[in-house]
């Protein structure tokens, strides 16, 4: 049953209480009714006020946070939870026992997660409530109008307003920082064996400006002055030669990701969103290549603007190639150009990756494949391919977890 016939339900029922106890009174009189009716009468002013209680003028404002910090970005990392906070200011002189308030959190793809809590005005008929989500997955998040709700004493009728407008909020993929890529630097052969990461190209000894501070940073590289003025670590930025341009290719087909496709792709997005954040920030021409039901092409650029367009792409990305990766990457022949540095990330295994690693060496760009791996892969004891990849000289390297990603990339990736 609806709110709306619930509420008329009750408003019948009320009426015919009131009916009962006015002929009770008229035909029986004697004190005992008449008592009894101006109770009744009593009530029912209660209730009928009950619509002026100036709960559907409410105003109020959301703030919301992450846990543990004291400012936030609009743009989250999957993971992260948000604490919101909700202040409430009610209109009038009506007493109001307690209000309900119901907020709401749409995802792009139409999930929504819903957060119902309550207080009790004080006596300037304000409130606040606090309330977590959970970790949130990476997507677009839109706040609509948060509603509350007050009852009477009796919690026969229901009150409403609600307040606030849609606010938006960018949840992008998780990413890791990484130092550097001397296992690609070391494995790769040809002319692009240098040009990866901020670490693998040589460095000039003209300041750039400043970074965030390195886990291993020589004390001579340290900034002291913005150290000092902003309280945290800081290094010297140096500027550094030219770089080759960088395709970070992602492979979207479903069934490669075999039953674990929620958490395999989820692995495969960070990898790359970390590969092209970390690439930008030293001004490496990052590229990316995601073929799913439509084909995304995004030049090697450098710059802000590069970062935000990739980023975003990552961000509402799903797992809809209706192809395997060899087929998707003959369809993009024509987008792909020779002379590049290309990071193919995949679940792939066997002939399917020698196949896509080959196709693209003949095509003239230098291949390096980042697997995707989980248990089952473990237990295929499929290991042949790789044997096959590495005596050509190209590099593979196991993922299984994002946190692992800096360690593997700093490994060979040729033993």
């Amino acid at each position: 049953m609806t709110a709306a016939k619930s509420s008329k339900v009750r408003m019948q029922l009320v009426a015919v209480i009131y009916l009962t106890s006015l002929f009770y009174f008229l035909f029986q009189g004697g004190k005992t009714a008449m008592m009894l009716f101006m109770i009744l009468n009593l009530l029912i002013i209660y209730l009928v006020l009950g619509r002026w209680s100036g709960i559907n003028k409410v105003t109020g404002s959301r703030v919301y946070a992450m846990p543990g910090a004291t400012t936030i970005d609009q743009s989250l990392s999957a993971g992260s939870t948000l604490e919101v906070s909700l202040s409430m200011k009610i209109p009038g002189y009506y007493p109001l026992p307690y209000v309900i308030v119901r907020d709401q959190l749409h995802r792009h793809n139409g999930q929504r997660l819903a957060f119902e809590t309550s207080f009790v005005p004080n006596w300037k008929r304000a409130g606040h409530v606090v309330y977590q989500t959970p970790p949130l997955q990476r997507g677009e998040y839109r706040f609509t109008h948060t509603e509350c709700l007050s009852y009477d004493v009796f919690g026969l009728f229901e009150h409403s307003g609600k307040f606030g407008s849609e606010t938006v909020l960018n949840v992008l993929p998780q990413t890791v920082p990484l130092r550097q890529w001397n296992g690609i630097q070391r494995g790769i052969r040809g002319p692009y064996s240098h040009a990866i990461a901020s670490r693998s190209a040589k460095e000039t000894t003209q300041i750039n400006g400043v970074r965030e501070y390195l886990y291993g940073d020589r004390l001579s590289r340290v900034h002291w002055n913005a150290t000092a003025k902003t309280g945290e670590w800081k290094s010297k930025a140096f500027e550094r030669e030219s770089l080759p341009r960088t395709l970070v290719i992602l492979d979207r087909h479903s069934s490669s990701y075999k039953g674990e496709l929620a958490t395999r792709f989820e692995l495969a997005v960070s990898v790359a969103a970390s590969l092209l954040e970390n690439g930008l920030k030293s001004d490496t021409a990052m590229g990316l290549l995601s073929i799913g039901d439509s084909m995304t092409f995004v030049t090697p650029k450098s710059g802000i603007d590069q970062r935000n367009m990739v980023m975003r792409h990552l961000t509402f990305v799903d797992a809809n190639a209706a192809r395997p990766l060899y087929p998707s990457l003959q369809q993009a022949d024509s987008t792909i150009e020779a002379g590049s540095f290309a990071v193919l990330i995949t679940p792939e295994t066997g002939a399917d990756v020698i196949r896509s690693m080959e196709w693209l060496s003949r095509k003239g760009i230098t291949p390096c494949l980042i697997h995707i791996s989980s248990s089952i892969d473990l237990l295929s004891h499929n290991t042949s391919w790789k044997r096959v990849l590495r005596e050509r000289g190209w590099p593979v390297f196991e993922v299984r977890q994002l946190q692992e990603l800096p360690t593997v990339l700093e490994g060979s990736g040729i033993a």
